[in-house]
């Protein structure tokens, strides 16, 4: 295993920040350790239809999880003025305040393979460690559709992977490719199927399932 301190500035998005680097250097790992501060905390407690949002200055305590090219998934707990803990599964909008300090454990795509089949099952193993997700989807940083369609995604654990749209050429570059100005903008199989209507459509007529 490796470690990667990563510190993030004021106003970075903190699960976008860690999404847009382990998609980009292909990364594998989790969290070791976390100190920092925010000025917004978005996150998804047991049971509730919304995420929870808390703004003001905020300690972050713990974050947990695991990242991949895939996607992460990710638990943060946070203090507010009062002392008062709250937690649960961190979501886009949680956005840094002077700053947040990462500390990353990276290990190989091959190491979380099952070791016992890694001999009897190498080639198998190689296919699967250079497979793509069939469905991939291209987000805007603080836009409410793409993160219900991130959670819809997450929540159904299907595989995708995400494209974080951070500046003009991003913007036109998946405007050439789908025709659309609006996001998320979801392909599955590199086929356009729309945004997040479509996805929530799909999911009603079962056949998001169909694509684990």
């Amino acid at each position: 295993m490796q470690s990667l301190p990563l510190k993030l500035a004021p106003g970075s998005d903190l699960r976008l920040s860690l999404e847009q680097l382990a998609s980009e250097q292909k990364l594998y790992g989790f969290v070791l350790g976390v100190v920092g501060n925010l000025s917004r905390a978005c996150f998804q407690c047991p049971g509730q239809e919304q995420p929870s949002v808390l703004e003001g200055d905020l300690e972050v305590i713990t974050l947990n999880g695991t990242f991949s090219p895939e996607g992460v998934h990710l638990h943060l707990s946070l203090s507010d003025g009062a002392c008062q803990v709250w937690g649960g599964h961190l979501e886009n909008g949680t956005l840094v305040q002077k700053g947040v300090d990462l500390l990353l454990g990276m290990i190989e795509p091959s190491s979380v393979q099952n070791p016992s089949a890694a001999a009897a099952q190498e080639t198998s193993v190689q296919e699967t460690s250079i497979a793509q997700p069939r469905l991939e989807i291209a987000v805007l940083p603080g836009c409410p559709w793409c993160a219900r369609a991130l959670r819809l995604l997450r929540t159904l654990d299907l595989p995708h992977r995400v494209e974080t749209i951070n500046g003009d050429d991003d913007f036109h570059r998946w405007q050439r490719r789908s025709g659309m100005t609006s996001f998320p903008q979801i392909f599955v199989d590199g086929q356009l199927i729309g945004g997040y209507d479509d996805l929530a459509a799909m999911h009603a007529k079962g056949q998001l399932a169909l694509l684990r």
